[in-house]
């Protein structure tokens, strides 16, 4: 294996700074999302808008859990970039293996989460087509 440079955990720092702001975008889509399910469920209390508060929830957590993944990989990527500047070269190698398992898990959660987005919205949908 060729040795650990500066630069390699420095280019992820675009790509997941990039993927923050997606979980960043989606976190406040949700945040007005529960807001307004709250607003109609004071008013109306109602099972199907139970429903979508605790889909919701779900995928909020999801996304919290994205969020975290991700921000410890960068946190680790610049430790990762620490180690190499003070030439501990193997530990390097393993903090930087684990950032990348971090980021790993972090996309697999997104790809959770957008399953369960994409089964509320059918429900949705099928309410349309069975009017």
């Amino acid at each position: 294996m060729e040795a650990l440079t500066l630069t390699t955990p420095a280019l992820l720092f675009s790509a997941i700074s990039l993927i923050m702001l997606a979980y960043t975008n989606r976190f406040l889509a949700y945040a007005a999302t529960i807001r307004s399910l709250h607003a109609k469920y004071v008013k109306n209390k109602d099972n199907v808008l139970m429903a979508q508060i605790q889909n919701i929830k779900k995928r909020l957590y999801l996304t919290r859990s994205m969020q975290i993944l991700g921000i410890s990989s960068l946190l680790l990527c610049v430790l990762t970039m620490f180690l190499i500047y003070i030439e501990q070269q193997t530990v390097a190698i393993w903090v930087f293996g684990l950032a990348l398992i971090l980021l790993i898990l972090s996309l697999a959660f997104l790809i959770w989460e957008i399953q369960i987005s994409v089964k509320a919205l059918e429900h949705h949908i099928s309410d349309i087509e069975g009017k």
